[in-house]
């Protein structure tokens, strides 16, 4: 009788002790104090770093300086420490004499100050795909300026990298001659990854055709996952422009934001990544950025390399800021439309917003307009050159398909990456530099080196194109060549 009880009391204890003890997703709905983990496990990760890049200058370029400084802002809320998180950027926008409030960055049209606190890494000179590559791969010796930060990590931790800038077939743009080339960040992904230097890696890449940097050649054996705003063939957006809608303060004459840069960041701050996975922000990430369809007005996300890394939380790379506790794991919030300028069109867009507030300045209306019409002026020199180079390599019939030729998906942009320096070299020396406009006919270069036309061929039909043309301070002996 006795031990029958005992076994009664004891089932009766194991019933209660379950019914107290809720199951995982019960655990997840739980209201938390923000100061009260998610998870007693979950922070067991090595170290965190961050390399963030904004690769342009110019107050007409404010919005990707003002995306980096808004991440490097989510990444520190996020727990990462200052000195795991690598800055690139010029640093010429929060202190220009446009800026309409001095020493203040925003990325959002109701946005606070992203800029304070940002650390200083590489600016202005040092802002260059040389420093960059030393960095990531953890090389002191290799920097040339600036804070002499590099990426120190160990094989049991993680990296997170994010882009932002103007880019090209192939390539991005860098502030400081030359550009960065897919194959030779392939590279030093492939270097990086031999070392041991780091346990998984996710990159998010914000430019045109900022899929070719990866497609078909991007290895899926690194433990590297990638995103990039746009596929192989097409244009990235800026967004936050003034008279769009929704649009910045009145007094901002420039965009203060990129359509996929802001949807991710705005996703992981409207989020708790301890529940929301990185697939999870694709997706979201992946619909905003098509502008929810309109593929008019917005691009197609991608993604390469390991996609198994899709299924872990975001926290593991972005951090965890506790304030986000109680937030879900994805919500409707962020499902507006959003009004945007193609990226190449935000240079002319900046000029000609300057021009149409400038009407009680004759003088300065008259430079800007001279500032426009040499801006097109060259953009039509380009366009047109390296259509007459197209009609004199292949000939008049066949020129421009032979140029513009897209190939097939899972190809990489061009068979041999020397050659494609080689071409951008030779068309420069003779027609001026490609600027981050010209950026888009790489895909032209690369298709000449697949055709297999010579160095000496190319360079007669660049002379006959480009001869007696004065390139002024656009010739690349003023820039630097960006190959």
């Amino acid at each position: 009788m006795a031990s029958l009880l005992l076994r009664v009391v004891l089932w009766a204890w194991m019933l209660l002790s379950a019914a107290a003890r809720p199951d995982r997703k019960d655990r997840d709905s739980v209201i938390k104090l923000p100061t009260e983990a998610v998870d007693a496990d979950s922070d067991q990760v090595g170290t965190r770093w961050a390399v963030l890049v904004a690769g342009s200058n110019g107050f007409g370029n404010y919005r990707h300086q003002a995306d980096v400084c808004h991440a490097y802002q989510l990444l520190i809320k996020g727990g990462l420490k200052e000195e795991n998180i690598v800055v690139f950027m010029y640093d010429d926008i929060a202190t220009n004499d446009m800026n309409p409030r001095p020493g203040i960055i925003i990325n959002h049209p109701q946005g606070h100050d992203v800029y304070a606190g940002v650390p200083k890494d590489y600016t202005g000179k040092n802002v260059t795909s040389h420093n960059l590559f030393a960095v990531i791969l953890g090389d002191k010796s290799k920097v040339s300026g600036g804070s002499g930060k590099v990426i120190n990590s160990k094989p049991e931790d993680r990296i997170f990298i994010y882009y932002s800038d103007h880019g090209g077939p192939g390539v991005l743009g860098m502030p400081n001659m030359p550009y960065l080339y897919a194959m030779d960040f392939i590279d030093v992904l492939k270097k990086k990854h031999a070392s041991g230097g780091y346990k998984e890696m996710v990159i998010y890449v914000e430019a045109c055709e900022s899929g070719s940097i990866f497609e078909g050649i991007m290895p899926k054996d690194l433990n590297i996952y990638v995103t990039t705003a746009s596929n192989a063939q097409e244009n990235s957006w800026g967004t936050y422009c003034p008279g769009m809608d929704p649009s910045p303060p009145p007094e901002y004459i420039t965009c203060i934001g990129d359509l996929y840069s802001v949807a991710w960041m705005e996703d992981s701050e409207t989020h708790n990544l301890k529940r929301e996975s990185v697939k999870q922000q694709y997706k979201s990430v992946k619909q905003r950025t098509s502008n929810f369809n309109n593929y008019a007005m917005g691009s197609h996300v991608m993604q390469y390399g390991d996609t198994d890394i899709t299924a872990e939380k975001l926290y593991l790379y972005q951090g965890f800021d506790p304030a986000t506790v109680n937030l879900p794991p994805s919500n409707d919030r962020l499902e507006a439309k959003m009004e945007v300028v193609n990226q190449r069109d935000a240079e002319l867009f900046f000029m000609w917003q300057m021009y149409q507030r400038s009407n009680h300045q004759p003088e300065k209306k008259t430079d800007i307009l001279k500032q426009i019409a040499e801006t097109v002026k060259h953009r039509k020199h380009i366009d047109g050159s390296v259509e007459l180079i197209g009609v004199l390599l292949f000939g008049p019939g066949k020129g421009s398909s032979a140029l513009q030729s897209v190939r097939a998906p899972g190809l990489p942009l061009v068979d041999d990456w020397t050659c494609l320096k080689s071409m951008v070299r030779v068309f420069e020396s003779h027609c001026g530099s490609l600027t981050q406009y010209g950026m888009k006919h790489m895909r032209a270069f690369a298709n000449i080196c697949n055709s297999g036309v010579s160095k000496a061929t190319m360079e007669e039909a660049c002379v006959a194109a480009c001869g007696g043309y004065d390139a002024g301070q656009l010739h690349p002996s003023n820039r630097g060549y960006s190959a």
